[in-house]
């Protein structure tokens, strides 16, 4: 008997563990879902009315450009036109992500090249790679206006290439070689240390 309530209450303990584990789980969840979700309706808002030829991507807070916007075909220096585009876009998207309100939660703001798929996977990696390391090193030029949370930026921006690794398609499935030459700018939270949380809460060795 006394065995059997013994078992009872150490099924007991167990089962109200893992549900505490589950609701810590679900409420680390909602802060990341709400942080993030709050970021990307400023940026909606704040471009909604843009002239800039950019896109924000309502489920991920991803701006687009268009590859013509900063780079003539196969050239990975940043033209004049590009140059303007990057000193109206630039202070703006810092003063949000870098803001007092989100600043804490920020762990890389990324700029990421991209190709279409005209020539080879390694050269196109190269030129992608050029490309968002070309758009950096103007944001941080000495001729480059100044901007809010301009140091801070150094602490997490990244440039990154990916080739022609992830095309946009048209409606046939097709690639659209236009839209696929882009500069994309992508934010990441600190998530990865709340990711490992979440994975040590559910796991019952752990």
């Amino acid at each position: 008997m006394y065995d059997n309530q013994s078992s009872y209450e150490q099924q007991t303990a167990e089962l109200s563990k893992q549900e505490a584990a589950i609701e810590e789980k679900n409420q680390l969840i909602e802060e990341i879902v709400g942080v993030k979700s709050k970021i990307i309706q400023e940026l909606l808002q704040a471009f909604q009315d843009s002239d800039l030829n950019l896109e924000v991507d309502k489920q991920t807070g991803a701006i687009r450009f268009s590859g013509g916007v900063f780079f003539d075909r196969k050239s990975s220096a940043v033209s004049e036109s590009g140059r303007q585009y990057l000193e109206q876009f630039i202070p703006k998207y810092n003063a949000i992500l870098l803001s007092d309100r989100f600043r804490d939660q920020i762990s890389q703001i990324i700029v990421e090249g991209h190709t279409d798929t005209d020539g080879g996977y390694l050269y196109n990696l190269q030129l992608s790679q050029d490309r968002a390391l070309s758009v950096v090193q103007q944001v941080f030029a000495p001729d480059f206006p100044t901007f809010k949370y301009q140091d801070s930026l150094k602490n997490v921006i990244t440039a990154n290439g990916r080739s022609f690794s992830v095309p946009i398609r048209n409606e046939d499935g097709s690639i659209n070689l236009d839209k696929s030459r882009r500069v994309e700018f992508k934010f990441r939270l600190k998530d990865e240390q709340l990711l490992d949380r979440l994975q040590g809460l559910m796991d019952p060795h752990g």
